[in-house]
């Protein structure tokens, strides 16, 4: 079965038969696959009423078990996003009844985000939808081929995951 990546490989072969065009053929397709699974995680979210910011943020605190409470600073390492942005976000999410900001027992400057009984479920709820949408993507691969391609991506990604600082 033929696909875009390899017409376009076999463009760049005729065209400039003098460079090395292989990585092309995972890494073009890696992309082409991010770009499905964008739009697969928005129509998820969407029929949750949640922007991929807001699903981010939300299952951060579910992960982090009951009570279903960070930092902005533990939420910060989480979600890679600027301080500014943090609270930018938790403003909308308390906004809309998602999250709550309660004191930091432990440091009375500080303060925690908690997320509100309607956060826990919308999280969940986005979560069931996007687990379906990414099978649907994963249909065409056997149980064995699902695991083998999660080792090789594994090895692709821990170096970019494992960078101090």
């Amino acid at each position: 079965m033929e696909d875009e990546v390899d017409r376009l490989v076999a463009a760049w072969r005729r065209e400039r038969p003098d460079l090395d065009v292989e990585p092309l053929e995972v890494l073009s397709r890696v992309s082409r696959l991010a770009r499905h699974l964008d739009r697969a995680r928005r129509l998820a979210f969407a029929e949750h009423q949640l922007e991929p910011w807001e699903f981010d943020v939300l299952t951060a605190l579910r992960r982090a078990g009951n009570p279903y409470q960070l930092s902005p600073g533990q939420l910060l390492t989480q979600t890679l996003v600027t301080s500014g942005t943090m609270t930018n976000r938790i403003d909308r999410l308390a906004k809309k009844g998602l999250v709550e900001r309660l004191p930091d027992p432990s440091d009375r400057r500080g303060v925690l985000v908690r997320l509100t009984d309607e956060g826990r479920d919308r999280a969940d709820q986005a979560l069931a939808g996007l687990l379906d949408q990414e099978r649907a993507i994963l249909s065409e691969l056997s149980s064995a081929q699902r695991g083998e391609l999660a080792g090789l991506l594994r090895q692709l990604t821990a170096p970019f995951d494992n960078i101090p600082g």
